[in-house]
């Protein structure tokens, strides 16, 4: 039987865009976070925070775009706690970020079960945007460009924090902030402020991610949907070396891995499941020990600073 059909690429390249959205809007907060000298270990809280707070606001709407709204808030909401324990505060970045995690992990859990303990309520299936004349183009016309509107505002970031890395005063405040906050002190830039933006606009992309997760990825919510993908995040951010034309590569690999069951299914292999589970954290293991070394991360990545430090 062949494997590389029409119908496996077209599963697996829209798998591997449905899955990665996320782990990009992920990806590209994370890398704002860690320009600014923030480490951000909390972001798979958000997620999780953006995924329960998109799914309810949906389903109690009947707006998937209420959902993402209300996903963002919910991730700004959990990076304001970062930002000020860990930001103003000054208390160790990787103790809050997980403290932050586990205490999403449990609330979530805990307001779904309060909430929807007898039930398990799925939303229907977003509306495709298509792209005239792209989206019929065979084998990838269907799969790329035929989405819906939030994978192009996705997409669309990485072009945006490409342009804002390199063009604006903010972006060069960020990589000073990461690489040198004292000069950047002197120079009359408020360091912290800085910082809790770029922690901010982390938890806004993390909490959406969350919800595209719930909202598109699922329709649904379970506890610990996000099940470690903001921490492949973390290590795309960490690799991408301030590049958000890397996230996007990166995420659509490891989206790749986690669509491969159904991609396989498809074709009619038959492959156990756990084994394909494994694929994106082997991936990350793998892409850690080839490129991890070479990562350029900030000088003052996870040190806290307070104003007049030199």
């Amino acid at each position: 039987m062949a494997l590389f059909t029409e119908a496996f690429v077209t599963a697996l390249v829209l798998g591997a865009i449905t899955a990665g959205v996320p782990l990009l809007l992920a990806g590209l907060g994370e890398q704002m976070s860690q320009k600014a000298g923030v480490l951000n270990i909390g972001i798979e809280g958000m997620m999780l925070a953006g995924a329960y707070a998109g799914f309810l606001a949906a389903f109690e709407s009947g707006s998937l775009w209420l959902g993402f709204l209300a996903g963002l808030m919910a991730g700004m909401a959990v990076a304001a706690l970062m930002a000020l324990f860990a930001v103003r505060l000054g208390m160790n970045q990787i103790v809050v970020g997980i403290a932050l995690t586990l205490g999403a992990e449990g609330l979530t859990a805990l307001m779904h079960h309060a909430q929807f303990s007898q039930s398990y309520p799925r939303l229907p299936a977003p509306d495709a945007l298509a792209v005239p004349l792209l989206s019929r183009l065979p084998v990838l016309g269907p799969a790329v460009f035929t989405q819906p509107p939030v994978t192009y505002l996705a997409l669309a970031m990485v072009a945006v924090l490409a342009f804002v890395y390199r063009r604006t005063h903010f972006g060069l405040a960020l990589q000073a902030a990461g690489d040198a906050p004292a000069a950047l002190d002197v120079a009359g830039v408020d360091v912290t402020g800085t910082r809790c933006v770029a922690v901010l606009c982390t938890g806004a992309l993390s909490g959406l991610g969350g919800a595209v997760l719930a909202e598109v990825g699922a329709g649904i919510f379970v506890p610990f949907i996000t099940n470690g993908a903001g921490f492949i995040g973390i290590v795309l951010a960490m690799l991408a070396r301030g590049r958000p034309l890397w996230v996007l590569a990166g995420a659509l690999l490891f989206g790749a891995c986690l669509s491969l069951t159904t991609a396989l299914q498809v074709a009619g292999v038959d492959v156990p499941t756990d084994i394909v589970q494994m694929l994106p954290f082997a991936a990350v293991m793998i892409a850690l020990m080839l490129f991890g070394r070479r990562a350029g991360l900030p000088a003052a990545l996870g040190l806290p600073y307070f104003r007049g430090e030199r």
